[in-house]
Parts: structure tokens; C-alpha cells; sequence
């Protein structure tokens, strides 16, 4: 497999961070997570600090909801993006019945993995 670039990684450049939108994204072992569909960026740092991932493999991600990846993660970055790290499966966390907020339409759940 052929990359374009490699990115440091504690180093970014506003042209290239907005390069990884819609990226497919995989694990080491070639399983499809899904695609990049934000970047949070650390301002003060002056780094990348995690891609949301949507469209999420069901058979990684509980719900498919999307998550937040820590860039540190992140191995290769190119014509896809992969992981070096991804655990085997993100469950949700159970909210209580009592506690449990109703959302508005349209609204989506975010898992951030750390």
C-alpha cells in the first residue's frame, strides 16, 4: 500500500488537517472502522487531537454510533488513515431509566474513546 504522507504527530498544518476529511479509516489488521468526518484540534498545543469517525462498523462499534479517535492512534495517514490501535469492540455506556435525556430529532451520540 502506497501513502502520499506521513504527518508528524504533533504537528499539523490547517491545509492538511482539512485533508483527512471523509477518509476511510482502518485498523492495523485491515478492518474497516469507518470514515473521518470531523477533526478536533488542541489550539493551544497546536495539534490534532482526535478524528470523529462516522458510519461505524457495527462489529467494532456498538450502534454504529460515531467515535472520537485519539490521534495518537493514528499509525498512517495517506490515501486511508490507520489505526495502530483500535480496541476490539466500543460498547455504550447504560444510561439509568431516571437519568435518561430525550434528544432532539436529528440528534447523534458521540462515544469518545480514551
Amino acid at each position: 500500500m502506497y501513502f502520499d504522507y506521513m504527518m508528524q504527530k504533533d504537528t499539523w498544518k490547517p491545509e492538511e488537517v482539512t485533508s483527512f476529511l471523509k477518509l476511510p479509516v482502518y485498523t492495523r489488521d485491515g478492518v474497516y472502522v469507518g470514515h473521518v468526518k470531523n477533526v478536533f484540534l488542541e489550539l493551544d498545543e497546536k495539534r490534532v487531537g482526535s478524528l470523529l469517525v462516522t458510519n461505524t462498523n457495527p462489529s467494532l462499534v456498538e450502534g454504529s454510533v460515531d467515535v472520537a479517535v485519539p490521534y495518537r492512534w493514528v499509525n498512517a495517514v495517506g490515501d486511508i488513515i490507520i489505526l495502530s490501535n483500535f480496541p476490539g469492540k466500543v460498547a455504550t455506556k447504560k444510561e439509568k431509566a431516571d437519568k435518561t435525556k430525550k434528544t432532539q430529532e436529528g440528534d447523534q451520540k458521540i462515544d469518545v474513546i480514551e
